[in-house]
């Protein structure tokens, strides 16, 4: 129960940005007001500030204003209570834990633009696993950006994992070839591959991205079993873009949502899942290794909504 509430403050620390400008906001515009058209209007405006989503903001408050209409919702605070819950019923119950290999290495396949926070991102996936007892081996596939194979040998050397590498400006694909029949040969538990932070416009990039997918494939059977995108929560409406061009190059399956703790817009997990169906299986929270966490959508919600405590003085 102590590691839960800990998790939770650690989620609600992380959103106080969010929590700040979003949900702040919008107890500023409800709390001691009765609901008409005009305030209704200045919610859906205010979802749409927050990232939300303007699909996502519209039918939040078209569920909002029908209750209004029928009478059965008048009161600001209601209409808060009324978001919040709307907002937790919008994830149905569904696994997003990740999915490991039954025989052999699992392989998780990272990619993202560069800027994300995709290298720290796979530090905080190694050190996880290995907190969970599993032994982990990196794959240093981002041979084209200058820097990138030492910056993950930094962050490898940090969390006590080793690193498969090829050489600067060599190709992507056999560094995933060598680093899958390294896992293998010394039964590792989890081999994850660091792909170049690429723009989802370039197109031969994205194919390099196909090309180790596959190469990933016939070595391991099953592999890749993850592909995770890495997207910058501060990139807003950005991010559902690049989740779709990188979806049809790589076939996602999940989404780490990293820089939670740096906007004001936590909104955008909301805009992620009415606009895609891809399942956000971690935020990022902070800028060490141990600020990750599953994605717990009821937990997000409430640390989101979440009333600040005042100290008495």
């Amino acid at each position: 129960m102590a590691l839960l509430k800990g998790l939770f403050g650690k989620l609600k620390e992380g959103l106080t940005r969010t929590r700040e400008a979003f949900v702040g906001q919008l107890r500023s515009i409800l709390t001691g007001r009765r609901l008409s058209e005009e305030v209704l209007n200045e919610v859906e405006a205010r979802l749409i500030q927050a990232d939300v989503g303007v699909k996502a903001s519209r039918r939040l408050v078209d569920n909002l204003r029908a209750d209004f209409r029928a009478g059965t919702l008048q009161r600001g605070e209601d209409a808060l209570e009324h978001l919040k819950r709307q907002i937790k019923e919008m994830w149905p119950p569904t696994d997003r834990s990740l999915r490991f290999a039954e025989h052999g290495p699992t392989v998780i396949m990272v990619t993202g633009v560069n800027g994300v926070g995709k290298t720290t991102s796979i530090a905080k996936l190694a050190s996880m696993l290995r907190g969970q007892g599993r032994s982990v081996l990196l794959g240093a596939c981002d041979t084209f950006r200058a820097g990138a194979v030492r910056q993950i040998e930094i962050w490898a050397e940090r969390v006590g994992v080793e690193v498969v590498k090829g050489q600067q400006g060599g190709d992507p694909a056999a560094v995933a070839f060598d680093a899958c029949a390294a896992a293998k040969a010394r039964g590792v538990d989890v081999l994850i591959l660091d792909t170049a932070g690429r723009l989802q416009t370039q197109d031969p990039l994205m194919r390099q991205l196909s090309k180790i997918k596959g190469v990933a494939s016939k070595q391991i059977d099953g592999a890749p079993h993850e592909v995770l995108l890495v997207l910058d929560a501060t990139s807003g409406q950005n991010a559902l873009r690049q989740a779709e061009e990188f979806a049809k190059a790589a076939g996602v399956t999940g989404i780490f949502l990293t820089k939670l703790d740096g906007t004001a817009k936590g909104g955008i997990v909301v805009a992620i899942r009415e606009e895609s169906s891809i399942p956000v299986k971690f935020v990022g929270v902070g800028e060490t290794p141990q600020d990750v966490q599953a994605f717990d959508p009821e937990a997000f919600v409430e640390a989101m909504f979440a009333v600040e405590e005042t100290t008495p003085r």
